[in-house]
């Protein structure tokens, strides 16, 4: 027979409310512990990862860019007129002198117009030649006459000085003296006539004469000109140096302004580098740029900088200092370091990735005891090409992941192994 136990009952439906609380508590203990406690570091290889120390100290600001050297002369010789390539005489890496010849060239119409130009000169200066004799004679005659009229004024002047007493005695009658010395005055203005005469054909003589030198001087100009293209059918390199390029074939023919050979002293070199746009903003000219040649360092300065932007790059002119070493030669590839600037006394680390100027950036700082590295945040001020100034957020010592993290951007902690 069932005897009823109620109390029994309370007793095990008491207990299960217990166990439930207890069960509800434990689980909202061990959430409440999981939301104050970090989350797991994400395990990273050191072998993954490129860490720099803070340090102070100076910093050497430095731009650098590829480059080429380049003769610092260079000559282009390009065609003064139409013509055809007869013979190419050197050949590129030839040492040539001023008076090389390149190559030869034809051009029938050039030769006639040099002889058509020569034979109008000829025949100007010997037309000039017999007109300035023809006017210089009649110069003379017209001397000649102004000297005749001089002496007769003089002997009437004389003579009626002579007649001027005898006149005031009565001895010659005053109409006859008077009548004397009319004629006297007449001369006399002759005299004057002819002199100005004599002066005005002296001024116009000198103006033809100019006039003829105008013309002859143009004429010879021309003759020149035709005597200096014909010869330039002969292309000469003009300077000593390397015939570096003849960009032209025997046969072809060449218009005027075409570029015929290309001329380069190699003993003088100067350094073109390219710089990225980037990095551009602090150079200047007279910075000092040191040269790798890779046989050797050039020292060199700034001289000039291109106004354009040429894929990305600004071209910068380099004047070379001291001695080149063995080897260096046109066209030789060089890498340049431009020296922007010495800052004596700051805190610097190695450039991270996508690190700028005056920019703020979240980077892995490493815990030396834990080997986690926590991310902070960093300001950076002046940065050079593999340096740049840590202005907050670091101090002296720190350690820092500088190399590309984008693959963990969404962890904030990291275990070093």
């Amino acid at each position: 027979m069932d005897i009823k136990r109620p109390n029994f009952a309370k007793k095990r439906r008491r207990r299960r409310i217990i166990f439930a609380a207890a069960g509800i508590a434990l689980a909202l203990t061990v959430l409440g512990v999981s939301i104050t406690l970090d989350p797991a570091a994400f395990k990273v290889g050191r072998e993954n990862l490129w860490l720099d120390s803070v340090k102070r100290g100076e910093m050497l600001r430095e731009v650098r860019g590829p480059g080429l050297l380049v003769p610092k002369e260079i000559r282009w010789i390009a065609a003064e007129t139409p013509a055809r390539v007869e013979r190419i005489v050197l050949k590129p890496g030839s040492v040539v002198r001023p008076d090389s010849v390149i190559l030869e060239m034809s051009n029938p119409e050039v030769a006639e117009a040099q002889l058509v130009a020569h034979s109008e000169l000829i025949a100007a200066e010997a037309d000039m030649a017999a007109q300035r004799a023809t006017m210089e004679s009649q110069l003379l005659d017209q001397r000649t006459k102004l000297a005749d009229v001089e002496a007769q004024y003089e002997l009437a002047r004389m003579q009626t000085e002579a007649e001027a007493e005898l006149a005031a005695t009565g001895i010659i009658s005053k109409l006859q003296y008077r009548r004397n010395q009319i004629a006297s005055d007449q001369l006399k203005v002759r005299v004057g006539i002819e002199k100005e005469r004599a002066a005005k054909f002296m001024q116009t003589m000198l103006a033809q004469q100019s006039a003829q030198d105008a013309r002859i001087e143009q004429l010879r100009n021309t003759a020149d000109l035709r005597a200096r293209q014909f010869d330039a059918l002969k292309v000469r390199a003009g300077i000593s140096g390397v015939l570096q390029q003849v960009p032209v074939e025997e046969g072809q023919q060449i218009a005027a302004g075409a570029n015929l050979a290309r001329v380069a002293r190699p003993d003088i070199l100067m350094a073109v580098l390219r710089i990225p746009e980037t990095q551009i903003t602090d150079v200047r000219e007279g910075q000092e740029v040191s040269i790798d040649t890779r046989n050797g360092l050039v020292s060199g300065r700034v001289i000039r900088l291109d106004p354009a932007v040429q894929t990305g790059t600004v071209l910068v002119d380099v004047d070379l200092i001291g001695a080149l070493p063995p080897g260096a030669r046109p066209d030789l590839s060089v890498d340049g370091t431009i020296r922007i600037e010495r800052l004596p006394d700051v805190l610097y680390v190695g450039r991270p990735a996508y690190a700028q100027p005056d920019s703020e950036l979240r980077l892995f700082k490493v815990d030396p005891k834990t080997g986690i590295a926590q991310r902070v945040s960093v300001q950076f001020g002046r940065a050079s090409m593999n340096l740049i100034e840590v202005r907050q957020g670091l101090q002296s010592g720190d350690q820092i992941v500088v190399s590309d993290t984008s693959q963990w951007d969404k962890y904030d902690r990291l275990r070093i192994d």
